[in-house]
């Protein structure tokens, strides 16, 4: 017999009686906030195709309510190479372009050239003035180049960020021959394997991140 259900004793008219379970109000089930997700865009030169990758690799996070993401565009920024622990005013002017931005971030995307089998020399700069933005946070990898498609500038980025207590996630999106793979309107001509290649560096780099944020909630870094 159903607990909601009570029978009378038989008459001749059988009568059924509901009875109401009390109301309960139950609590919202918790949000998990979206990620802050710093895209640096390491190039600077002339003429660069970097706008493309980023471009293409921006839509793909456009559609993920995991997610909310901020372009740090190092065409846009001039950090000088000599580092100084009293910068200019004219310094401080540029770093508040971009400080503030990695400071709020929960993980990082470098999109990256191979220039002379590493990275730019801006990206270098931007990342030695800064230090305790990049910590216990994680960092993914979208490369462009030749027929290396920019790996080997990933590779050197890894160390570098390894020392600043990053965490390097593992799957990386890479173009070779970079030029020749898109469109004249910016669409890859053969979406298929680096779109799942976007989705896996994502998905991966939301688990770090989110992983990474609560653990520094409860304890903070280095403590």
């Amino acid at each position: 017999m159903d607990d909601d259900i009570t029978a009378s004793a038989p008459t001749s008219t059988p009568t059924i009686t509901s009875v109401t379970a009390p109301t309960t109000t139950s609590a919202s089930a918790p949000t998990t906030p979206p990620l802050k997700v710093a895209v640096i865009l390491g190039s600077n030169r002339d003429g660069r195709f970097g706008h493309v990758v980023a471009d293409w690799f921006l839509a793909h996070t456009d559609g993920r309510s995991d997610i909310d993401t901020e372009l740090v565009d190092l065409a846009e920024v001039d950090l000088p190479v000599a580092l100084s622990f009293q910068p200019t005013a004219g310094v401080r002017d540029e770093l508040v372009k971009v400080s503030p931005v990695l400071a709020a971030a929960d993980a990082f995307v470098v999109i990256t050239p191979e220039y002379n089998h590493s990275y730019p020399a801006s990206l270098k700069s931007l990342i030695d003035w800064h230090r305790a933005e990049w910590q216990a946070k994680p960092v993914g990898f979208v490369s462009y180049g030749g027929v290396s498609g920019g790996l080997r500038a990933v590779e050197h980025l890894r160390t570098v960020f390894a020392e600043l207590h990053t965490v390097g996630i593992r799957d990386t999106v890479s173009f070779h021959s970079a030029a020749a793979q898109f469109d004249d309107n910016g669409r890859h001509l053969d979406p298929a394997g680096c779109d799942a290649a976007a989705k896996t560096l994502l998905d991966q780099l939301v688990w770090w991140g989110q992983a990474l944020r609560e653990a520094k909630a409860a304890r903070p870094y280095g403590s």
